[in-house]
């Protein structure tokens, strides 16, 4: 397996050791840095963000970096109180509120978008368009290494070709939720296939490769769909669903649809003005954000409880820990906003 652990800074950071803190001191124009890091599902909305923020008289010279590491790096960092802001496209892990508790980190969950991760397949490949659950689980759980290698071994159906994998490796958040719902757990995985944090280098994999196979977040599909061909998937009423922001909001397109989320240090968001009104920006601007960079948008009514959550504080998260499977937009909405409701989904450090 080669693992690329992807570091794409927005903007150079103006010292050599300013990567270790979540906001820095600056010489240009009373500044500091942003530091955010984590999912590179979520990198593009971010990055939108950033660009839009540095144009408005209260961004213009604010200086960011905006990595990609996967969600785990980026919540391990987040939660060492390294970075005020974590990308992530799953919900923080029981590990890691254990880690946020110790290091005395409060944190508000926010959900941005909705999600479809989606399997892709070279537009030369007219044998595969669909799959199962079960035929992925065969070509990627940890049993199959170096045993299932020709699309045969897959469905008897497909050509005895040789397979080429790619894949995120093992800090993204689409690598833990793909392998939870497919294969029972997040760490039952093979690793004989090429892996990056850095999904546009999966793209390319596949787009180059006629045998190959590979899955991440629906925007890099949608914005490379002349390049790739979507897998569709079927769910558990016996249909064949091809990703697309329709399929996820009817809820038909199960069970690789997850929410994305942001998860901001509250201790940073109300003593650091300028990060304060960098995520101001971000939620005014959210929906637009995340329709033009070709992710799921939730509901209007939504964002406004999005709002409601931020500007209230209300800290930690609304998963326990837990990594669900097959959330639908609206089971992700309920689950979400019960912390208006009760206190109960606080971890010990967060109360």
């Amino acid at each position: 397996m080669r693992t690329n652990l992807a570091l794409r800074p927005f903007l150079a950071i103006t010292a050599g050791l300013a990567a270790a803190f979540g906001l820095t001191t600056s010489t240009g124009h009373g500044a500091g840095t942003i530091n955010i890091s984590g999912s590179s599902t979520v990198y593009p909305i971010t990055d939108a963000a950033i660009e839009g923020f540095q144009k408005t008289s209260e961004g213009r010279g604010v200086q960011f970096s905006l990595q990609e590491t996967g969600s785990s790096a980026g919540l391990r960092q987040f939660c060492n109180g390294n970075i005020p802001l974590a990308n992530a496209s799953r919900p923080i892990s029981a590990k890691e509120l254990k880690r946020c508790a110790k290091n005395g980190i409060n944190f508000i969950e926010l959900p941005i978008a909705f999600d479809a991760i989606t399997v892709v397949v070279n537009p030369a490949n007219s044998a595969v368009s669909t799959m199962t659950i079960s035929e992925l689980s065969r070509l990627w759980s940890k049993k199959s290494q170096g045993k299932v290698i020709t699309w045969n071994q897959v469905n008897l159906d497909y050509p005895s070709t040789k397979i080429s994998l790619c894949g995120p490796g093992k800090n993204s958040g689409t690598y833990d939720v793909f392998n939870k719902t497919v294969n029972g757990s997040k760490r039952n995985s093979r690793t004989d296939y090429f892996a990056s944090e850095d999904d546009n280098k999966l793209v390319n994999c596949v787009a180059e490769d006629k045998s190959a196979l590979a899955y991440f977040g629906y925007s890099y599909y949608k914005n490379n769909a002349n390049r790739l061909k979507a897998v569709k998937i079927v769910n558990a009423e016996g249909n064949a669903v091809a990703p697309s922001v329709e399929s996820v909001q009817s809820e038909d397109y199960q069970p690789l649809s997850r929410p994305l989320f942001l998860y901001i240090n509250d201790k940073q968001l109300r003593s650091k003005k300028q990060f304060r009104q960098f995520i101001s920006y971000y939620l005014r601007n959210i929906s637009k954000l995340v329709r033009q960079n070709n992710y799921i948008a939730l509901p209007d009514s939504t964002y406004r409880l999005v709002d409601s959550k931020l500007y209230r504080h209300i800290l930690g998260t609304s998963y326990a820990g837990n990594l669900p499977v097959g959330m639908t937009i609206g089971q992700a909405i309920d689950r979400s906003f019960d912390q208006h409701k009760t206190d109960q989904h606080k971890t010990k450090g967060n109360q």
